[in-house]
């Protein structure tokens, strides 16, 4: 079952018809954004303890607003033929975002203004990077919740686990916000499996946080795990394929593929000299 608006889980969870018309997608994304930006203040307080007044709340609101627009231009870039025919709808649609062209465009905004108040960038990238995955963890929460159309393909039930509960295997996602009809036994839930890969990664970054190595090297880690867990999820995920050296790809495996590659680098490269506990 999916919730597109807060009235449909007063209906559906309380049987209360209230006129609530605000996107749980949209709620859920806001949430996510106020915890993400408490855990990066708290990590900022620590590893720059003279950052300037407001320092991450603006960072925050800088990197949301560039992301939005990154990834609203990826998603249209990867879907280039829809946009030559329908523009405007395409531009101006509510739903359509990529989360790579997102990550991608706050963080150079982020970065941008760092550098402008003379804060050091790989600081900054440490500073963040539990942040954002948890951000990332806890907004998934939204895709599964409204069914914006983020789940997987069709879903094999001869490979499923005897002990796993069926509803984690396979959903219909009834009354979901595209209006798509799924037939049973439905599909992979691949938000729910990216909120649970999400979060253990922040853990994980989370217990890191306190690393020997040169400022930048948590991040390089970062994106190791989120090359890895979108790659992980591509696989089983309904999504817009090209064409390359013969192969059938998709933009965010391209995307991935290069954050492992990046952070794998970055990673041996800061490890190479140690430093005061941070």
């Amino acid at each position: 079952m999916a919730y597109p608006y807060l009235s449909d889980v007063f209906r559906d969870v309380f049987g209360v018809n209230v006129p609530l018309p605000v996107p749980t997608f949209g709620l859920t994304v806001a949430i996510a954004f106020l915890f993400s930006l408490w855990v990066a203040n708290r990590e900022v307080k620590r590893l720059i303890p003279e950052h300037p007044p407001r320092f991450m709340d603006n960072v925050g609101f800088i990197s949301f607003l560039a992301g939005l627009v990154g990834a609203r231009i990826f998603h249209l870039l990867e879907h280039a033929r829809e946009f030559l025919e329908h523009p405007l709808e395409m531009t101006f649609s509510r739903g359509g975002f990529t989360i790579f062209g997102g990550l991608i465009a706050g963080t150079l905004a982020g970065l941008f203004y760092a550098r402008a108040k003379r804060v050091s960038g790989a600081v900054l990238l440490d500073a963040v990077a539990p942040a954002v995955m948890l951000g990332y963890g806890l907004g998934r929460i939204g895709c599964q919740i409204s069914g914006d159309g983020d789940w997987g393909i069709a879903a094999n039930m001869a490979a499923k686990p005897d002990w796993l509960p069926t509803w984690f295997w396979a959903q219909t996602y009834d009354g979901n916000i595209l209006g798509t009809v799924i037939p049973p036994p439905g599909v992979y839930p691949t938000p729910l499996y990216e909120v649970v890969m999400g979060l253990a990664a922040f853990a994980l970054l989370w217990k890191l946080r306190k690393h020997r190595y040169r400022a930048g090297w948590l991040f390089s880690v970062y994106l190791v795990l989120a090359g890895v867990e979108r790659l992980l999820i591509e696989g089983i995920r309904v999504n817009t394929t090209f064409e390359l050296f013969g192969m059938a790809v998709t933009q965010a495996q391209l995307i991935a593929v290069g954050c492992v590659v990046a952070g794998c680098v970055g990673m041996w490269w800061l490890a190479r000299v140690r430093t005061a506990p941070a």
